[in-house]
């Protein structure tokens, strides 16, 4: 993931923020057997600490790769929105000749894998997933020997994706400037379609922080 300067997060805090604000799914990327493509698996996930939980079903096609390449890219991407090219034209310079671009955030995870398939310990990372997906507990409880959990343990497999490296980006045109940049986050408020409001939010959060870009 090419990163510039300006798109570069703040620190660590912003994208741990980020993800602990909800952003809780994403793409698991396997190296392939050689000569073929990479497996990328769409899935929620759970993050503790340096740690990510993931399960998949057992017939997922990824375990043989995991087991021969245990180096594995985990991304997630939220925020997003196209902006069109009038929005981005300066003020001496005609509409038309305004260049589009995307918004987003990203967080791209560098980890190791280690599968999770004793069944004890399958049913406690289920119950540490579910703390944080329904942390009001109404759910039967996770337990080995008792329905209907017990008897769905066998079809899945755990994942412990343990972190060894984290890119962040936060594209939201931090290098224009601040009369630009708040203007772009009202177009995308008034626009209003899939998640223009919250991508002008992280826009706009930006900007508070950064202000004129310094190189």
């Amino acid at each position: 993931m090419f990163i510039q300067p300006w798109d570069a997060a703040l620190d660590e805090t912003e994208w741990q923020s980020w993800i602990a604000e909800g952003h809780d799914f994403g793409q698991l990327s396997v190296n392939g057997p050689p000569g073929q493509p990479p497996a990328v698996v769409p899935t929620h996930f759970t993050a503790e600490g340096s740690t990510l939980l993931v399960h998949l079903a057992r017939p997922n096609p990824v375990w043989k790769a995991i087991d021969a390449d245990p180096n594995v890219t985990f991304t997630v991407i939220g925020d997003y929105a196209f902006i069109p090219g009038p929005w981005r034209a300066g003020p001496d310079t005609p509409s038309t000749d305004g260049v589009p671009t995307s918004y987003y955030a990203a967080v791209q995870f560098t980890c190791r894998a280690t599968i999770v398939d004793g069944p004890k310990a399958k049913a406690e990372l289920l119950r540490r997933q579910m703390a944080h997906f329904q942390p009001e507990g109404d759910h039967a409880p996770i337990e080995v020997d008792r329905p209907p959990y017990g008897r769905m343990l066998p079809g899945i497999r755990g994942l412990r994706l343990d972190v060894t490296d984290v890119r962040a980006k936060f594209k939201y045109d931090d290098h224009k400037s601040v009369e630009q940049r708040t203007k772009v986050a009202g177009r995308l408020t008034e626009r209003g379609q899939a998640l223009d409001v919250s991508t002008a939010h992280q826009q706009l959060r930006r900007l508070d922080r950064i202000g004129p870009w310094k190189p």
